[in-house]
């Protein structure tokens, strides 16, 4: 496999960049509106609704035909489960550590298709297998965040500094649960993004918008039907909200344009495993504006990943 402009490894790399940057806008997106589930699906709802229309707009112009049947399904398949995802993953993120969230999703995300295509076509050679362990590793060392234990020593002889530390443990399993639900639900995305895929480059993407736009209203509307619940967060939808949101749209349509592309141009596994490695970016990103630097472990593993996208392209 080379890294020549049009190949499968260097638009699955180009895509992972794009979406670290996109997993990064969305999470502040979330997070600046409040951090709640209906704060999630806004932000995607907006991002989404703007990547349509842009995206019929270009198909239009280019005069590409319109996908229907399987190609239609899988397009649309692909976005309730990137639509569910990235409410999940969005939510995980606002709540703080984005390395830690970006990488849990990222390893389940290249792990499910990366099988699939082991199972069906067999492995691709030797080195680019020790490149997709070694990528699992990677994503693994940059999931290390900061460890509590320095917080429980400090407040061992404190209770209220106890029940802060059991809360905030709460808050990390439930974050972490939100990650592994992204992760699958990636996994699947990146499958039927594929099975979508000759119908070009464009359609997919639009048609994926069509399931993701449908299933996130429908469960805004299922939100709104609620009642309140005492003490929930308030929902800011502000300049700020929305310019996070554009951005989130450009940077996330943009990658996944290039991983449609990529995955047209080569195998799906290499694909996967190589856009998975998009929690580089967002802990990059996360350590310039919010000082979220990463610890020694996680530099190892970007230092890993490096390794792993020569291993894979070879």
């Amino acid at each position: 496999m080379n890294l020549l402009p049009g190949g499968n490894a260097l638009l699955a790399l180009a895509a992972a960049i794009l979406w670290g940057g996109g997993d990064f806008t969305g999470g502040m997106g979330v997070k600046r509106a409040g951090g709640s589930l209906d704060a999630g699906l806004r932000i995607v709802l907006l991002s989404h609704a703007t990547s349509f229309v842009v995206l019929v707009a270009v198909a239009y112009l280019r005069g590409d035909a319109a996908p229907h049947g399987a190609l239609l399904g899988w397009g649309i398949a692909a976005g309730v489960a990137g639509g569910l995802s990235l409410t999940a993953f969005y939510i995980a993120l606002s709540r703080g550590a984005m390395g830690a969230s970006a990488a849990v999703s990222g390893l389940l995300a290249a792990a499910i298709p990366a099988a699939l295509t082991l199972w069906q076509v067999g492995p691709p050679g030797l080195s680019p297998l020790i490149g997709f362990a070694m990528a699992a590793i990677a994503i693994w060392l940059i999931a290390a965040g900061p460890t509590e234990n320095s917080a429980e020593r400090e407040g061992e002889n404190s209770t209220a500094r106890r029940a802060e530390c059991r809360a905030a443990r709460a808050v990390a399993r439930q974050t972490k649960a939100l990650a592994i639900l992204a992760g699958v639900g990636f996994g699947f995305y990146f499958i039927a993004l594929k099975m979508a895929n000759p119908a070009g480059v464009i359609w997919p993407m639009a048609s994926a918008r069509i399931g993701s736009l449908a299933v996130c209203s429908l469960m805004l509307l299922g939100l709104k039907l609620r009642p309140a619940k005492a003490g929930e967060a308030r929902l800011l939808l502000d300049r700020g909200v929305v310019v996070w949101a554009l951005g989130t749209a450009l940077l996330d349509t943009s990658g996944n344009l290039l991983f449609v592309a990529a995955t047209r141009a080569g195998r799906l596994d290499v694909a996967a495993v190589l856009a998975s490695l998009y929690p580089a970016s967002t802990i990059l990103l996360a350590a310039l504006a919010l000082g979220e630097w990463p610890t020694r472990r996680q530099a190892l593993g970007m230092a890993a990943a490096a390794l792993a996208v020569v291993l894979i392209a070879l």
